[in-house]
């Protein structure tokens, strides 16, 4: 009996690690050309360098990001509010802050 449970551990184990390789394999970033910049990892001080938070900060995500917030407020205001609360309102406003700056002086330039 115990020699069938330890068989089957192993069993359940190794399934379990061949599955984090397969979702480790679909998560990694593709694997860069020979020679370039971004092979060893220097993206040359761009920021942010997360993947994540780069398609955040793309105009397509912050609409995203939007549409999600405006949903929630919608359908739960109080989950909602109780979210507002836990972001950190000097990150935001600072982000925000840079954002307006950006936009304000692109639209300088072009006039």
């Amino acid at each position: 009996m115990i020699q069938n449970d330890a068989a089957t551990r192993q069993l359940l184990l190794a399934r379990l690690a061949q599955s984090r390789a397969e979702v480790q394999a679909l998560l990694d970033p593709p694997i860069p050309p020979a020679g370039s910049a971004s092979e060893s990892g220097d993206r040359g001080g761009e920021f942010p360098r997360s993947r994540t938070m780069r398609a955040l900060l793309s105009s397509k995500g912050l609409g995203t990001a939007g549409a999600l917030i405006g949903g929630l407020l919608l359908a739960r205001p109080a989950l909602a509010m109780r979210l507002l609360r836990m972001v950190p309102a000097g990150a935001v406003g600072k982000l925000l802050l840079v954002k307006a700056m950006q936009a304000f002086k692109t639209y300088r330039e072009s006039r």
